[in-house]
């Protein structure tokens, strides 16, 4: 509801006055704690004369005066609001991206190729929690063999992150990315060049050719591409996983796991 409104509508300024029962005092609270939660709500000040400003400071600070409690509840009320439209937004993204994130050839992926629910993991090979996570998507694919994980690097902790998006990516095309990324998550240590050189050749790879392609202009516009969709999905750390249209921050346990993957089997 506009400012102008709620403001007007709900007589802010006359509730707030008057009155002693304990249900009018919540029913004042709970508009008090709305106003206060409006977008935009300091701005909307500007369209009141200096009397009713003076007014609404005057009631807004005797109020709060009486219940600070009432802020907490309006932030809280206003936290709760931004998420559902971030929610929003990010469903609307989930569908317009269908394609860049289920469904792009290119990409590197883990379990059934033809599984019927498909994972997406945002990821770093540098980030502990990925690390953390990595068994728990393991032992996901070993009992559930219709699942599809679906691997997409953002390296965003720094130098050492690209060059071991680099590696992996480069992996691909020996078809050794899978091996590459299990040796690499498996790590306690950082990934300079020379322990992703000891883990290549570790796994298989000709780190010759690996070290040419990962400087390959195509593996930067890879890179650059997961990057950009993970910002258009609001994306800001890592492990982030989606499945179906839950999008999931944070490494969550193998039961979470499971759960999300039978809500998105009983979607298909």
């Amino acid at each position: 509801m506009p400012y102008r409104e709620a403001q007007m509508d709900g007589n802010l300024g006359v509730e707030m006055s008057g009155g002693h029962d304990a249900g009018a005092r919540r029913g004042r609270r709970a508009a008090l704690v709305a106003f206060l939660a409006l977008p935009g709500a300091a701005a909307a000040q500007e369209v009141l004369s200096p009397a009713q400003r003076d007014a609404v400071t005057t009631i807004l600070r005797d109020a709060l005066r009486r219940d600070p409690s009432i802020l907490r509840d309006a932030l809280a009320a206003l936290e709760e609001r931004e998420a559902a439209e971030r929610d929003s937004t990010q469903r609307r993204v989930l569908v317009a991206e269908a394609d860049a994130l289920f469904r792009d050839p290119a990409d590197p992926f883990k379990g059934n190729p033809r599984g019927d629910v498909t994972l997406v993991e945002f990821f770093d090979v540098r980030c502990g929690f990925c690390r953390a996570f990595h068994p728990t998507v393991a032992e996901l694919l070993r009992r559930d063999r219709g699942v599809r994980v679906v691997l997409k690097d953002i390296p965003i902790l720094g130098p050492n992150s690209v060059l071991a998006a680099r590696a992996l990516l480069a992996a691909q095309r020996q078809d050794r990315y899978e091996a590459l990324y299990d040796a690499l998550l498996r790590l306690r240590t950082d990934t300079p060049e020379p322990v992703i050189q000891a883990e290549g050749r570790r796994v298989g790879l000709d780190w010759g050719r690996l070290r040419r392609d990962m400087d390959d202009a195509a593996i930067t516009r890879r890179i650059e591409a997961n990057l950009a969709l993970a910002r258009r999905l609001g994306i800001t750390g890592t492990p982030t996983t989606v499945v179906g249209d839950a999008v999931i921050v944070g490494a969550v346990d193998l039961a979470e796991l499971e759960r999300l993957v039978r809500a998105a089997r009983d979607r298909n």
